[in-house]
């Protein structure tokens, strides 16, 4: 029966996994777990093949539990109630570990299945999931739980997996496999973080050459062809959508055109072209705002230009806005004020319009009476000193001239024109 190479080779001490320095360390606080012996209810929360599976299968090991798996994406509560009928039955003397894949997808009801059982100590409960679980899992199961996260296997780390799995090959197979220079380096780099990737690529790489004098020749073109797009992590409805987009904005907003690319980058790459078309608007009026106001007006025109010109094209055009926003002066005072303004809404700070504000059209309806309102036109400088603000408000501050220069010009006019020092 064909089983994946990755799980042929999975490793079956904490030693052999690779990557997870920070938990499985000489140190780490999971290793000093798993060693103690006294498991508790965990959820290892990180991206595919990062070793949650793996350590999974260690720590049942190393208990003495028995394990059983299922994946939320499949099972039921029905599943649940069969597995926990095995409790101190032959089929597991030592108690049961249960592993729940993809938690995420078990409803409220299906994880609120599991506490019971969790309380009783009758199952000892590892579930993995690749979304943010304070996010996807219910709280009085978080709170029964300790999370560890698991971080994308780095590439030095994914080297070692890679060369371990070629190792393994040629003494299971008894064929000389030979690699051009690179190739494994490649192929670690290129996976994501994924180790399960990386050795699907050796496996497939092994199957599908050729034979060159008795040995199995894999060149770099080979490599690089089938690890096209592989380290590539994106999903549209998950965290690493949010993720990417989030460090776009935060890199134009730090001012650095390089990671501003390289984030607008890997959106196109997925063949993601509205999220960045709409995070990239909202740069330019929430980061950039009235430091460059014309910046806005710019990133729209490259927006539409993106939209009618589609991918490939569109990385142009997307690529001038993310770069102009980046290395264009800052300022976010316009979004602080109307976050001001809005706190006060709806803390009740409201008031009545004044009346010489009100529409003029209110006095042809039994409200005649003098409006007193000034037309700011028929004066000097188009400014003329009256109130705004609801009576209730007349004192608020929300606006503040930040200290670009574009701001600092409006404030020293305006200052000039109401005679007014501050």
């Amino acid at each position: 029966m064909y089983r994946p190479l990755a799980d042929e080779i999975r490793p079956e001490t904490l030693d052999e996994v690779v990557g997870q320095e920070h938990i499985l360390g000489k140190n780490g606080l999971l290793r000093r777990i798993i060693e103690s012996g006294s498991i508790p209810n965990m959820i290892f929360y990180g991206p595919s093949g990062s070793g949650k599976t793996t350590v999974a299968n260690i720590i049942a090991a190393a208990s003495g539990r028995t394990l059983y798996k299922l994946n939320a994406t499949t099972a039921g509560i029905a599943d649940i109630k069969s597995i926990v009928a095995d409790v101190d039955t032959l089929l597991a003397p030592g108690g049961i570990l249960l592993y729940l894949d993809e938690i995420q997808y078990f409803n409220k009801k299906q994880q609120q299945s599991l506490l019971e059982f969790m309380e009783n100590g009758k199952i000892t409960l590892i579930a993995s999931t690749t979304e943010n679980p304070y996010f996807y899992v219910y709280n009085a199961v978080l709170s029964r739980s300790t999370v560890f996260e698991f971080k994308p296997v780095s590439a030095g780390e994914a080297e070692r997996a890679v060369e371990r799995a070629f190792a393994f090959l040629r003494k299971r197979d008894g064929k000389r496999i030979e690699t051009e220079e690179g190739v494994a380096r490649h192929i670690a780099y290129a996976c994501g973080g994924d180790v399960r990737k990386a050795l699907n690529a050796v496996e497939l790489l092994c199957s599908a050459s050729a034979e060159r004098d008795g040995a199995v020749f894999i060149t770099l073109e080979d490599a690089r062809s089938v690890s096209q797009k592989s380290a590539m992590r994106y999903d549209r409805d998950g965290d690493d959508h949010y993720d990417i987009l989030s460090a776009l904005q935060k890199s134009i907003r730090g001012s650095d055109p390089n990671a501003a690319v390289h984030y607008l980058g890997r959106l196109l790459e997925a063949g993601d072209l509205i999220s960045p078309c709409r995070r990239l608007l909202v740069i330019a009026s929430e980061d950039v705002g009235l430091a460059y106001p014309m910046a806005a007006a710019i990133v729209k025109a490259c927006v539409d230009s993106a939209m009618q010109l589609g991918l490939p094209e569109a990385k142009i055009p997307l690529a001038e806005a993310a770069v102009l926003m980046a290395t264009a002066p800052k300022s976010n005072s316009a979004n602080v004020a109307i976050e001001r303004a809005m706190a006060d809404l709806k803390a009740g700070r409201t008031g009545s319009i004044p009346r010489h504000l009100q529409n003029v059209h209110a006095d042809s309806a039994g409200m005649e009476r003098e409006q007193g309102y000034i037309y700011p036109h028929s004066f000097p400088n188009h400014w003329t000193r009256q109130q705004y603000l609801p009576d209730e408000l007349r004192d608020a501050v929300y606006y503040e001239y930040a200290d670009n220069k574009t701001e600092q010009a409006a404030k020293k006019y305006w200052q000039l024109v109401t005679g007014e020092d501050e």
